[in-house]
């Protein structure tokens, strides 16, 4: 066994996975009358940044298993992420519109923020998972820089309304931890995961 499913949306993870040489088919969670309710991704009361994002990702992962079952398809370890970007353990979401991308950047400027992601391996009635916390310093960002950047259209889709892997790299200042989990697939983590299931890493 030496292929994986991958339940995700994003060519981030994608790429990422490529990198490291892992073979993958993607399995996309489209909405089946058969399957439950999709995976609520409400953060719970009380409930912090890395609890939240490890919940939806084993969540995610047990709702790709049964998807997998229900379509009858070959069984192979399946794979899923999730990520969040944090301040003050307040989780800032992926940006509405233009004036949400500008709230969350001012919010970001100048200051620390962590990048959560947590990566999830299903296979038959196993689940793995494993939680990465990158700490991120940005520059401060006036409002001209804010604006050019949503010009570029990066902000959206994306968590804390920046991708790193693009023009947002100029903002930061300082990085510690993983730079692969901020594109949104901690690598380290990753590949102790798949090995643990069998897949051959680097």
């Amino acid at each position: 066994m030496n292929r994986i499913y991958l339940a995700s949306q994003s060519p981030r993870r994608r790429e990422l996975l490529k990198q490291i040489g892992i073979r993958f088919d993607l399995l996309l969670l489209r909405n089946d009358p058969r399957r439950q309710i999709d995976v609520d991704e409400l953060p719970l009361a009380q409930e912090s940044p890395a609890v939240y994002v490890e919940r939806v990702c084993r969540e995610k992962a047990q709702a790709a298993h049964e998807a997998l079952c229900l379509r009858s398809l070959r069984p192979a370890p399946i794979l899923t992420a999730d990520t969040v970007v944090t301040v003050d353990q307040k989780i800032l979401g992926k940006p509405d519109d233009n004036a949400h991308a500008v709230e969350i950047l001012r919010q970001l400027s100048g200051r620390t923020h962590d990048v959560i992601t947590a990566v999830a391996v299903v296979l038959d009635e196993r689940t793995e998972c494993r939680v990465a916390t990158t700490r991120i310093r940005f520059a401060a960002l006036d409002e001209a820089r804010i604006r050019r950047y949503l010009a570029s259209g990066e902000a959206h889709g994306k968590a804390g309304a920046y991708g790193i892997q693009g023009q947002a790299a100029a903002f930061v200042e300082h990085l510690e931890g993983s730079y692969s989990g901020v594109v949104g697939l901690p690598l380290c983590e990753t590949a102790e995961l798949l090995k643990s299931f069998g897949i051959p890493t680097p």
